[in-house]
């Protein structure tokens, strides 16, 4: 099973994480809050999650194989969620912008996934 422990990430991302979800619950404190889906993967992990929506059923959800910035140690991306008080989960796009402008604004050395041309990998973020 994959971490979610922001430890397991490079130190960089750990500030980042910490910093922008204080601020993020700072400045939108009824909306639903992020709550970290992933740091490290093994390579085992990540060949699954590539086969969904190829081989297996589901969405295609990452372009990436094997040794990506999940499958580092420490890694060097984490994946986000939000979650309403009631426990449900919001997968809004707008939820994600908010998040990432003050990602850019904080640390503007971690990238967005939702910011790439191709493949728009909106809870995504790395350095």
């Amino acid at each position: 099973m994959p971490s979610r422990k922001i430890e397991d990430c490079e130190e960089i991302l750990q500030y980042c994480w910490r910093d922008c979800s204080n601020t993020f619950l700072f400045l939108h404190p009824d909306e639903p809050q992020p709550f970290i889906t992933c740091t490290y993967r093994s390579n085992a992990e990540q060949l699954k999650l590539y086969a969904k929506g190829r081989t297996e059923p589901g969405p295609i959800v990452t372009q990436i194989r094997q040794n990506g910035k999940h499958n580092l140690k420490p890694a060097k991306a984490f994946d986000i969620a939000f979650k309403k008080k009631n426990g449900t989960l919001d997968w809004s796009p707008a939820l994600f912008k908010k998040f990432a402008a003050i990602v850019a604004l904080q640390y503007p050395q971690v990238q967005w996934g939702g910011n790439w041309r191709t493949f728009k990998d909106l809870p995504h973020f790395q350095v």
